[in-house]
């Protein structure tokens, strides 16, 4: 029990630190990615309203048959960055600030992050 109770410490400081210069940033939108073992999702966040603007995920209903025709993970989250991009084009947003929330920078967090600036989001 206290190898677990560490593990989500460590967790929860990474995190953090990870969030230290986002918040800063008035003029920018936030893009919040959250990984599962099975699942992708992004979302861009107002901090000032406190509102989610748009956001896309890997469960979601209108994207559900997309999704199931790719064969990996990482092409999934290619997928998910290349929607949440369009849907910033939508609400014309284009700067935008990268929150990974925690993960490490690499593997689908990158290739989602990738992919959404290859998509016309700049970070």
């Amino acid at each position: 029990m206290k190898k677990l109770s560490a593990t989500k410490a460590r967790n929860l400081r990474r995190r953090n630190r990870s969030k230290g210069n986002i918040v800063k940033h008035t003029s920018r939108h936030r893009l919040v990615v959250f990984r599962s073992n099975k699942n992708m999702s992004a979302q861009l966040v107002d901090d000032f309203d406190g509102k989610t603007i748009t956001s896309a995920s890997s469960l979601d209903k209108l994207l559900k048959n997309k999704v199931a025709k790719l064969k990996t993970k990482t092409e999934v989250s290619v997928f998910i960055g290349k929607m949440i991009a369009d849907n910033a084009k939508t609400k014309k947003i284009s700067k935008i600030v990268f929150d990974r929330n925690g993960f490490p920078y690499h593997g689908r967090v990158k290739a989602l992050a990738e992919s959404a600036r290859k998509n016309g989001l700049k970070f």
